[in-house]
């Protein structure tokens, strides 16, 4: 007696795609993180990290952008060494040299900046997206990675919020030239995905 059973579809090809392209994302922020370069003193290293939030928020959108560098972040908890200089652990987030807070900002940079440039949960082509919307995503991804960051670094150095904001002025410009490179890149097609839908 043999029986035919229908295959279900337990989850969408697109949702897979999402998940698998989330992960390379998060292992891309995890490969840029160790491009630092320690700086004098307690000053946090300068790093390509930034790149992983805009990448996640560019081609993925708030949700599976968001997933990208919520298992970066939690990789790191876990104990890999996928933060700046190989660094990982709970400490190292929460205590650290005080840049916990970035880590953080940059899950939460990427969601903001996905919901600005894709305008919806989904991720959508970028050919359908507008340069400002691009440009204007991850300036507010910039924005909520500082606004996390720079109060968290506060709180762990013990400085005033106003010299902690006066510690990371020079980085500022740096990660504007690195959000202009991460538009560049993905609008050059050197690092790209079209949405299905």
């Amino acid at each position: 007696m043999s029986q035919e059973y229908e295959s279900v579809e337990l989850v969408g090809d697109d949702a897979v795609r999402h998940f698998a392209l989330a992960v390379l994302v998060a292992a891309l922020t995890a490969a840029l993180a160790q491009v630092s370069v320690p700086l004098p003193g307690s000053l946090p290293p300068f790093s390509l990290q930034p790149f992983g939030p805009f990448f996640a928020g560019l081609l993925l959108g708030p949700l599976w952008g968001g997933l990208a560098l919520a298992l970066y972040v939690l990789a790191g908890v876990a104990g890999a060494p996928v933060f700046s200089n190989g660094n990982a652990g709970l400490g190292y987030v929460l205590v650290g040299q005080g840049t916990g807070g970035f880590i953080v900002g940059f899950l939460a940079g990427a969601v903001v900046g996905g919901a600005i440039v894709h305008r919806r949960v989904r991720p959508r082509s970028l050919d359908d997206v507008r340069l400002v919307y691009q440009v204007g995503g991850l300036l507010a991804t910039l924005a909520v990675v500082y606004a996390i960051g720079v109060p968290w670094l506060s709180w762990v150095t013990g400085l005033p919020l106003s010299r902690a904001a006066t510690v990371m002025a020079p980085y500022v410009p740096l990660d504007v030239v690195k959000l202009l490179v991460a538009v560049g890149i993905v609008r050059g097609g050197y690092l790209t995905y079209r949405s299905t839908r």
